[in-house]
């Protein structure tokens, strides 16, 4: 083992002073052919191919054209090298990054900052303006929409009182036909369409999916719409409040007298905010959507209207 490891040392050393001796070997011959060549001129002339007429004469020595070469190369690399460093060039140049370059981007990463934070303020500003406009009510988002649990507001266990019938006829004359309600919807039904009524313009108390509809053979006389906690309630039209009391059954409950002998209702809402008596505009708010009374278990609005002491499908003449 220690002869083959004293081999490979004396190889190793072989080899180093082979190559070393190389080297020198090669740099003696340069420097010998460049002693031979010092002195050794040669002479390039320019002639006129036609009359043989010497134009210039110039005495050559390779020494003389390693410079000139050497020279020109240096020359066009620093020539590059300044086309590259100060003029647009430098852009094609892969790797290159510049000032330019840098500051360019961080302007517009400044710009973009400065529209990120304009446009949160701006939604901010928005979210603050619906929530004031709508009282601080949630969005559809906010309030999930599960009607399974939402019992249907129904009039059929508890008949409406002789006050309430007066009321709904809206002359308060007391002439209401209770019995042509009482025995069925084939005579509701048959109602026909009012062109008074049609010719008022009249907007949706709020905007919803109807829950349950129109039904007068079981004494439902309105329709019930699902909308998010805590939205307003409107006024359908022009018109007087007639009634904004509280009952067991329907909780909250508001009555507008409008033109034409038509009276709106708006049941189960969590505030009244009109009192009877008030001038109220339409689109006006008057209340907000709850879940009061005893025939309710969700948040909604039972709305009926009401025309010559007769109760209408408000899905005919309102778009929800």
């Amino acid at each position: 083992m220690d002869k083959l490891k004293n081999l490979l040392e004396r190889l190793r050393h072989i080899s180093a002073r082979g190559i070393v001796q190389s080297i020198e070997n090669i740099w003696q011959r340069f420097r010998d052919f460049l002693e031979k060549t010092q002195h050794t001129y040669y002479r390039f002339v320019v002639m006129n191919n036609d009359t043989f007429e010497e134009v210039g004469s110039y005495r050559l020595s390779l020494m003389n054209v390693y410079v000139l070469i050497s020279s020109l190369l240096v020359g066009l690399t620093i020539f590059g090298i300044f086309l590259v460093i100060f003029t647009p060039l430098k852009n094609l140049v892969p790797g290159y990054k510049g000032y330019g370059n840098d500051r360019a981007i961080f302007d517009l990463t400044e710009r973009i900052d400065s529209l990120e934070r304009s446009m949160r303020a701006q939604e901010s500003y928005n979210s603050n303006f619906r929530k004031m406009l709508t009282n601080g009510a949630e969005t559809e988002k906010d309030f999930p929409r599960d009607t399974s649990q939402l019992l249907k507001d129904s009039l059929s266990d508890i008949p409406p009182s002789e006050a309430e019938m007066i009321l709904r006829s809206g002359s308060g004359s007391g002439d209401f036909d209770t019995s042509t309600v009482a025995n069925g919807s084939k005579s509701l039904s048959n109602i026909r369409r009012n062109e008074r009524l049609e010719s008022m313009f009249l907007i949706a108390p709020i905007s919803g999916a109807i829950n349950l509809g129109f039904q007068p053979d079981k004494k439902h006389y309105g329709v019930d719409i699902i909308a998010p906690k805590n939205t307003a309630v409107k006024a359908i039209a022009d018109g007087f409040v007639i009634s904004s009391d509280w009952t067991l059954e329907t909780g909250n409950t508001i009555a507008i007298q409008h033109a034409n002998n038509v009276v709106s209702f708006y049941k189960h809402n969590a505030t009244l905010l009109k009192k009877t008596g008030d001038r109220v505009k339409s689109g006006e708010a008057i209340a907000i959507i709850g879940n009061t009374g005893e025939q309710t278990t969700g948040p909604h609005l039972h709305f009926e209207l009401w025309k010559d002491g007769k109760p209408l499908n408000p899905a005919e003449y309102i778009r929800f």
